[in-house]
């Protein structure tokens, strides 16, 4: 399975490095001296890493027969992608890939269906699950342990346990405002 894993950004000094927006939890594992990715576009790649570091903060990288700063400017928005095992589990524990939460039914604890899992959402402070809903519609999950109990890899499914309000249908909430 191919998982995008960074975007290279814009040249850094003379000799070629690059910044890099990081999009894997794993850098180390998967954006380290040696690593081959390839790239969208395609023709820019495969690139090797040669060197990493930080700097201020920022993920600088080399690669392999690039040397100076033009060719580290052209190299600008490609997207580096590695080759992950989809089986592939990470270290912690209830840690999870988004190619493992993408697609799973989300349930309430009494067996409520809620609709299924479209993507993840990054944020700063914690992640979201977006989730399409039966009738087409989007509600936000946070993925944080007090709402998503349990995720079941094997049954496709995540259980949660939402606080009043955060599923709830609009329709039900104008209704219930009516009649106070």
């Amino acid at each position: 399975m191919q998982l995008v894993v960074a975007r290279i950004g814009r040249a850094h000094g003379i000799k070629g490095e690059v910044t890099v927006e990081v999009r894997t939890d794993e850098p180390e594992l998967r954006l380290g001296p040696g690593a081959v990715l390839t790239t969208d576009p395609a023709s820019a790649g495969p690139l090797t890493i040669e060197t990493g570091r930080v700097h201020s903060g920022r993920l600088l990288l080399r690669f392999e027969g690039v040397s100076d700063r033009s060719g580290a400017e052209a190299l600008r928005n490609t997207l580096l992608i590695a080759e992950v095992d989809p089986e592939e589990l990470p270290e912690g524990e209830d840690e999870y890939y988004d190619h493992q939460l993408i697609d799973l039914d989300v349930v309430t604890a009494d067996g409520t269906e809620v609709g299924r899992i479209t993507e993840i959402s990054h944020l700063p402070t914690q992640d979201l699950f977006i989730v399409e809903r039966p009738d087409g519609s989007e509600v936000m999950i946070p993925f944080v342990e007090e709402i998503v109990r349990e995720i079941d890899l094997e049954k496709q499914k995540a259980v949660i346990t939402p606080p009043p309000g955060l599923i709830d249908d609009r329709a039900e909430i104008a209704s219930s405002r009516d009649e106070s």
